[in-house]
């Protein structure tokens, strides 16, 4: 299961991180959130320690989805040394996500 967090927590947490982190936004009801998370299960497994992945409900949290300007679920956001990086596309399955953090089968990061 994914961490929930909250906006009140975010930054801190974010910017305490030694890893990159990986933001979910998501809302009840979303399909393809559900599918969503259940990949990025899959990926925080792999990437064990070098990655930190979160999940922010944007039915009760607000301040970061409206500062990120998030019109469409799921989103995914990369943070990097406390500092938004950029969005990941390509939501789907953990290899492509793996991929594009840099973080491949060979379990080494690029």
């Amino acid at each position: 299961m994914l961490r929930a967090i909250g906006d009140d927590e975010f930054d801190r947490v974010v910017e305490a991180a030694a890893v990159p982190v990986l933001v979910e936004f998501w809302q009840p009801g979303c399909g393809g959130c559900r599918a969503l998370t259940s990949e990025l299960e899959k990926v925080q497994a792999e990437a064990g320690d070098r990655l930190l992945v979160v999940a922010m409900n944007v039915q009760e949290n607000f301040q970061i989805p409206a500062e990120l300007d998030i019109t469409s679920l799921p989103a995914l956001a990369l943070y990097r040394h406390g500092r938004f990086e950029r969005f990941i596309g390509g939501l789907g399955k953990k290899e492509e996500i793996l991929k594009q953090l840099g973080l491949g089968h060979e379990g080494r990061a690029k």
